[in-house]
This record gives structure tokens, C-alpha cells and sequence, in this order.
């Protein structure tokens, strides 16, 4: 189920959770930041489009909206893409030439309707100047969230997100415990690539986002976290590359998943 909540002044989360049988939920946020020039980042997973598109319109008129940040293009991100783009011609995406590239393997986008952009650039919307980030931590090489100067947001796309049993609107209302172990699980799992990684280098990637010093942490799959935990966060995500990593099931267990689940013949 699809919902919404505020997660500061001007800006929505727009939500749903994922389960991971045998694990967990994972939360998948999509934003909207409201202002002269409304942004929405990101569009839902493709599997709730319709239902995604019915809580958006409780939160802001899709014809209002004037840019979508797509930080990047995995499916749980670009679900509503091509609805709001057909619904709203003046709608144009913020994104990567990476993004673009994939996306034309699949859902071209519009080349007049894009603007390309690269970590480190600003990009001005309204009352608001977006600096584009690449987060510590990612799944996709095309991944790029940003800073907002307004509000002091950090919207970090899948970097701090949890494999959590409840999603509450809080990060803060999470245990440590819990914060950590889902922190710590999700980042093994959506980036193995940190067992692997120099301790140093991600030490500097690390530092970065420290003194970016921001307001808000906007995961896409965390629930919204105040700046006073971004410590907190940052520890989790220096403690993956030691972590266990993360291993699937194979097809033994899941012959017995099913045979659980069927019961006796």
C-alpha cells in the first residue's frame, strides 16, 4: 500500500514497503518538493504505477509539477515516468547520460525534455538550488541524488536505506540496533561491491557527506532521518565492507520454501 507523509515543510514522501521474504520490508520513497517550480524525485516502483499515481495526486496536481529528478534508473524508481511525461508536456527530467542511455534501451526519453546533469553541478528550481551528489554508496552506476539548499536536504537515492521489520515515518523512532543491523544488511546486499572496497577512499566518501552537515537524509529506502543521525548513518555504511556478506538462498532452499508452503501431497 502506497502512502504519504510530510517529512518537512514543502516536502512529501510519497512511500510504499517491499518485503524481502524471510528478511524483512525495504522502503521505496519517492519525493516531492513543492515551491514556484515543483520536483518530484523519482516516480514509484513500475509494479504500483497505477496506485502510486493516485497517491501523488493527493499530494500535488501532476500538471503542476515542472521537473522529475530521476536519480536513477532501476524499476523501483521510474514506474510513473512515462504516465507523467504523456499527462504534463512541460515536464522535463533532470538526470545522467548514463540514465539516458539505459533508459532508451527500454523507455527512450525525450531529448528536448531532458537536462543533463553531473555530480557537483547546480541546477536552479524556483526558490531552490539543487547541487547534484554521488552518494558513497550505490547499486547503479548512473545514481545521483543531490543537496537542497533550501531546506537542507540530502536526497541520497538508495544509499543509507534499511532492511527493516516496520518502516515508521521516523528513522529516529528506530532502535539503534535495528537501525544498524538494516543498515548494515541492505548495504551488503544492494552494493557488494564495499567488500572490496579501499577503507580509505570510502573513509573520504564518507567524510563528504559529513560535511555537507545536512538538515534531512532522504533515502530512498530509509524512512526520512533528521541531520542529528547522520552519524549514525555514516557509521553503519563504514561498518558494511566487515559485515557478512550477503549470500541468496539457492535452489535447495528455495525446493524447500515451496514444499513449506504446499505442505503435503
Amino acid at each position: 500500500m502506497i502512502t504519504s507523509y510530510e517529512a518537512a515543510s514543502g516536502i512529501n514522501v510519497v512511500t510504499s514497503t517491499f518485503p524481502v521474504p524471510g528478511f524483512g520490508v525495504v522502503p521505496i520513497n519517492a519525493f516531492v518538493l513543492h515551491g514556484p517550480e515543483p520536483v518530484l524525485v523519482d516516480t514509484g516502483p513500475i509494479v504500483e504505477r497505477e496506485e502510486f499515481m493516485t497517491v501523488l495526486r493527493s499530494v500535488i496536481d501532476p500538471a503542476d509539477l515542472r521537473w522529475i529528478w530521476l536519480t536513477h534508473t532501476d524499476f523501483d524508481h521510474i514506474g510513473a515516468l512515462p504516465q507523467l511525461l504523456a499527462e504534463n508536456p512541460q515536464l522535463r527530467i533532470v538526470t545522467t547520460f548514463l540514465s539516458v542511455g539505459i533508459m532508451s534501451l527500454s523507455a527512450p526519453l525525450p531529448m528536448d525534455r531532458v537536462h543533463l546533469i553531473n555530480p557537483g553541478q547546480k541546477f536552479t528550481v524556483g526558490d531552490r538550488t539543487l547541487t547534484a551528489v554521488k552518494p558513497p554508496v550505490f547499486d547503479n552506476p548512473a545514481t545521483t541524488g543531490f543537496h537542497d539548499d533550501r531546506s537542507g536536504a540530502l536526497f541520497s537515492s538508495d544509499c543509507f536505506g534499511a532492511l527493516l521489520q516496520a518502516a515508521p515515518e521516523n528513522a529516529a523512532d528506530l532502535s539503534d540496533q535495528e537501525l544498524r543491523e538494516g543498515q548494515v544488511f541492505w548495504a551488503t546486499l544492494d552494493a557488494p561491491w564495499l567488500h572490496k572496497v579501499d577503507g580509505a577512499a570510502l573513509a573520504k566518501e564518507l567524510n563528504g557527506i559529513r560535511d555537507m552537515e545536512p538538515a534531512l537524509v532522504l533515502s530512498s529506502h530509509l524512512p526520512a532521518a533528521p541531520g542529528s543521525m547522520t552519524e549514525r548513518l555514516l557509521a553503519s555504511l563504514a561498518a558494511a565492507p566487515t559485515a557478512t556478506p550477503f549470500v541468496g538462498p539457492d535452489q535447495a532452499a528455495l525446493e524447500a520454501m515451496l514444499a513449506q508452503m504446499t505442505g503435503p501431497q
